[in-house]
């Protein structure tokens, strides 16, 4: 079996994952509902997890700046689908985090309601990012997830975060046990992804794979 922590990309796609993030990254608006989404004019890609599990962290990696998406230490803290954009064809979403959120409940039901209905019927959405820590691997509530996603037949691919915090040996064994739960849900892109916001390992690597998606997107227009 290969390494699950060797590269996968060459060094031209790297190259075009750098150039695609290298643009000026913008907030775009934040839809709170299915009416207020904006225009399905761009191939998006959205990040979903448990709540702190470091989204706002990782495309604050992605795009290359230190808080185009509010990080918090508050579970719960974005309660909308927040929209940011370039001058790329391209929009990123970071979704309300999942599981325990300190917010009233009706609220909480409300997003959990815009996120199934978001990932259901959104033409332009290409991917999902489902963040998992890597110093838990996945749980229960990702389960259900994973299990909405297999039923909206969207494409998603898991996402190991915070690697910087866990022993080699440890995300290895991560890594196995988390694809062979993977294994039994068909809509997973097979191969799993490694990456900490805080030091940049494995950003380079997710910028080609979305730099290639959207490339494989647009020439399907």
């Amino acid at each position: 079996m290969s390494d699950p922590l060797a590269p996968a990309f060459t060094a031209h796609e790297i190259e075009a994952g750098r150039k695609l993030f290298a643009s000026h990254w913008d907030f775009a608006l934040a839809a709170g509902s299915l009416d207020s989404l904006p225009p399905p004019d761009a191939v998006e890609i959205a990040f979903a997890g448990r709540s702190n599990v470091g989204k706002s962290t990782l495309i604050n990696a992605l795009v290359g700046r230190r808080a185009l998406a509010r990080t918090s230490r508050t579970p719960g803290r974005t309660q909308e689908l927040v929209f940011f954009r370039a001058d790329a064809p391209l929009a990123l979403v970071d979704m309300p985090g999942y599981g325990f959120a300190q917010a009233p409940k009706a609220k909480v039901a409300a997003w959990t309601s815009l996120i199934h209905a978001y990932l259901k019927g959104r033409r332009s959405l290409a991917r999902v990012y489902v963040l998992v820590d890597a110093r838990h691997g996945l749980k229960p509530v990702d389960g259900e997830v994973l299990a909405a996603l297999d039923a909206a037949a969207l494409s998603y691919q898991l996402v190991l975060t915070k690697s910087d915090l866990v022993a080699e040996t440890k995300l290895r064994e991560r890594l196995s046990e988390t694809a062979m739960a993977l294994s039994k849900h068909p809509a997973a892109f097979p191969a799993l992804a490694v990456a900490s916001g805080w030091t940049g390992a494995g950003i380079p690597e997710l910028r080609a794979a979305i730099a290639r998606l959207l490339s494989e997107r647009l020439d399907q227009k």
